[in-house]
């Protein structure tokens, strides 16, 4: 009965110093999104309004691709550089807010965006949780802390498609980063860079597949994974990707301030880390590592990304180099794409590439062993099914939804067939 009583007065105490922990006045705010754009470059060739909150290169603000559909974002860049602004966290993706939008943080400690009509778009969820202040860190992390200084909330916990310095993707938490659909389209995309228990894996959902399948890994791990971060390296400016296995990806060595730098899953599904060189008279961006670029010696080609070539197209050495059509391979070009048909019926057959792979089969795990026949009836029988690969000497089997990028290679085992009507 006294253990009893003893909780119960323990659980009062701390409802009561909950309720006694609330935002002072002073730190209290209401914004409205309304007022003049800010004569600066920033990306996606987009307005923004700065906002009050702001600390060294970050600043939160409002910012729009297309009229009154706004994003509250934080954004990366200084005010006295022409440098292009940057936006490297953002609140509500998919579901803009319009003009006379407001972004309140009241009494309770909870953080609201609200559009005119009071429609709710996002919100911390913090509201009575001993939050009493709010703050932009350095490191570009907005935090809602408790009187204790610890972090009841911070944007660090919920990437989109970057991460900055110290930042990580954890398991229990948010494990992905998503890319945008496009420049001027401010939702989620095509591509995910997926934290799972044993690896850092990279996908792509095509527009016919069922499922996205993975077209890049990082090394496998040993030991499970609870997180990894974009980390600078004590006493050096090398910049890494730290697993919690204390293993470290170097990415790139810039020359100089790294912390000043962000790793962003970009509309074409690369990876690339940007650096922002404020050591010049006129600061500027560099990229400082590109995961598929055209010098592959020691990552990836371009080839490997899946939408490289369209619709359809052969790729060797980062290049678009043909479209490869049943009876001949012509000269590449955007208007590129597989022989159109509805091939539900039995009325097609597949034609051979030899020494081609898909984006999907280098890393992918495929079917099989089997049987190239078992393959191909497995394509046959699905009416989406848009062709098949064979590797005939570990007679693994890949099927395609979608054919887009295919890559030249020099094995011969690595063998396309694809699906096209008897009409052709």
């Amino acid at each position: 009965m006294e253990r009893s009583w003893f909780f119960s007065l323990l659980l009062l105490i701390s409802i009561y110093n909950l309720a006694q922990s609330t935002v002072p006045p002073s730190s209290r705010f209401k914004e409205v999104n309304t007022g003049d754009f800010a004569e600066a470059l920033s990306e996606y060739s987009s307005d923004f309004r700065g906002l009050d909150l702001s600390v060294s290169i970050f600043q939160l603000c409002f910012y729009n691709t297309t009229p009154n559909a706004f994003t509250l974002a934080i954004r990366m860049g200084t005010r006295r550089s022409p440098a292009m602004r940057r936006f490297v966290w953002e609140a509500n993706r998919g579901n803009p807010v319009g003009e006379d939008a407001t972004l309140t943080f009241g009494e309770d400690g909870n953080l609201i965006l609200a559009d005119a009509d009071g429609r709710v778009a996002w919100q911390t969820k913090t509201g009575n949780r001993g939050v009493v202040g709010l703050q932009m860190l350095t490191n570009g992390n907005m935090v809602l802390h408790d009187s204790k200084g610890n972090f009841i909330w911070q944007s660090f916990d919920y990437p989109t498609d970057t991460l900055l310095v110290g930042q990580p993707l954890r398991i229990g938490g948010v494990t992905r980063l998503v890319s945008r659909a496009s420049d001027k389209q401010n939702t989620n995309g095509a591509y995910s860079l997926v934290l799972e228990p044993e690896r850092l894996a990279m996908y792509y959902k095509s527009p016919n597949s069922p499922k996205p399948y993975v077209y890049y890994t990082f090394s496998k791990q040993k030991g499970r994974l609870q997180y990894v971060r974009l980390s600078k390296t004590p006493n050096s400016e090398d910049l890494s990707l730290e697993f919690s296995t204390g293993a470290r990806t170097l990415l790139s060595r810039p020359k100089f301030n790294s912390t000043m730098s962000f790793l962003r899953l970009g509309v074409d599904g690369n990876l690339r880390v940007y650096t922002f060189n404020d050591k010049l008279t006129s600061a500027s961006w560099e990229v400082t590592f590109t995961l598929f670029s055209r010098d592959a010696r020691i990552w990836e080609s371009e080839c490997q990304l899946p939408q490289k070539c369209g619709k359809f197209g052969l790729c060797e050495d980062s290049r678009c180099v043909s479209c490869p059509l049943p009876t001949e391979f012509r000269k590449w070009t955007k208007k590129c794409e597989p022989v159109k048909s509805s091939v539900c019926n039995k009325n097609f057959y597949y034609y051979k590439l030899q020494g081609v792979d898909h984006s999907m089969s280098k890393y992918g795990d495929g079917s099989g062993p089997m049987k190239k026949t078992d393959c191909e009836k497995k394509c046959s029988g699905d009416c989406k099914c848009s062709g098949y690969f064979y590797n005939t000497k570990t007679s693994m089997c890949w099927i395609a939804y979608d054919l887009q990028t295919l890559t030249k290679v020099a094995n011969p085992t690595h063998v396309g067939y694809v699906k096209v009507p008897n009409h052709q």
